[in-house]
């Protein structure tokens, strides 16, 4: 399960950041909306449709995410092994393993699983990569895990799944991990195995006067080049690994592709057309006919 605390900005990312979530095996998603006044509502409908398991909790406190996590780990003790406490703007990330290969389908679930019968494992971090606007200008059509590929060379901070039942009773937590249980402990994922990928400073149409980037200010003006601004490796993994293997084989479209638009309920097709081509894709689990192309 995964739990998320947002405030606008994210209604364009969220599909994509569930589809893709549910791609490495996450099953439930508890979002808390701090107040959005965008289309945010809408889109979980959607996908709540589409047969994703998703539930909105309204959470209008301000300044009091520490109190929503603490609210969430509270329902997931009855319904997940596992939760992990993530923003909308992070992927997790399955770098190449010379002895395994690639990773595949459900490898996120797989890898929590290694820990549950742990007696001692209470908490698994992982280590966070943090992208810059990667030379763009304006949103990435394909998405963020596409179109941002440019980061920090070292890593910021990290991130947390945990096992609800080994949360102490006091349920304290801070900046997205918690205190644990006597007799449980933490374990700190290598980066060889597992990083996610925070696409924390995109372009300046979704930074607006937010405070969160070095210098920014409050003002909503944009800095001089901050397009080229936090770019210190070059990291294409996470792109080559999504279009390889989550596009569709025949158009290459995403799932989260919204340039595709819903033309019937039944079994949530979506089309796109251009001159050349017309293009049907099936969007929900359980339907048949996963696309099909019509040449004209």
């Amino acid at each position: 399960m995964l739990c998320e605390f947002f405030k606008n900005f994210f209604a364009h990312s969220i599909r994509e950041w569930i589809t893709y979530h549910s791609w490495l095996g996450v099953e439930k998603w508890f979002v808390y909306d701090n107040n959005s006044d965008d289309e945010i509502k809408t889109v979980i409908e959607d996908l709540d449709f589409e047969g994703y398991n998703v539930s909105r909790h309204v959470w209008p406190w301000i300044k009091t995410q520490e109190a929503g996590f603490s609210h969430c780990a509270i329902r997931a003790q009855s319904e997940c092994n596992w939760v992990s406490f993530m923003d909308v703007d992070e992927f997790y990330y399955f770098p190449y393993n010379p002895v395994s290969g690639f990773p595949g389908q459900g490898s996120l679930r797989t890898l929590v699983s290694n820990f549950t019968t742990s007696s001692s494992i209470g908490e698994i971090r992982t280590s966070c990569h943090s992208f810059g606007p990667s030379g763009l200008t304006s949103r990435p059509k394909q998405g963020v895990t596409v179109g941002y590929t440019c980061r920090l060379q070292s890593p910021e901070r990290h991130k947390s799944i945990i096992r609800p039942d080994a949360l102490d009773t006091n349920l304290m937590n801070v900046v997205h991990h918690f205190h644990l249980r006597k007799g449980f402990t933490f374990i700190d994922l290598p980066q060889n195995t597992a990083i996610i990928n925070h696409y924390k400073y995109q372009v300046w149409e979704n930074e607006g006067s937010r405070d969160r980037a070095p210098g920014l200010g409050t003002e909503p003006i944009e800095p001089p080049d901050w397009r080229l601004q936090f770019c210190e490796v070059w990291d294409t993994g996470l792109r080559d690994f999504v279009l390889a293997n989550l596009g569709d084989v025949t158009t290459g479209v995403l799932p989260w592709d919204r340039s595709i638009y819903r033309i019937s309920n039944h079994c949530a097709r979506d089309f796109v057309s251009d001159d050349s081509y017309i293009v049907f894709v099936s969007m929900k689990m359980g339907c048949f006919g996963d696309s099909l192309v019509l040449t004209t």
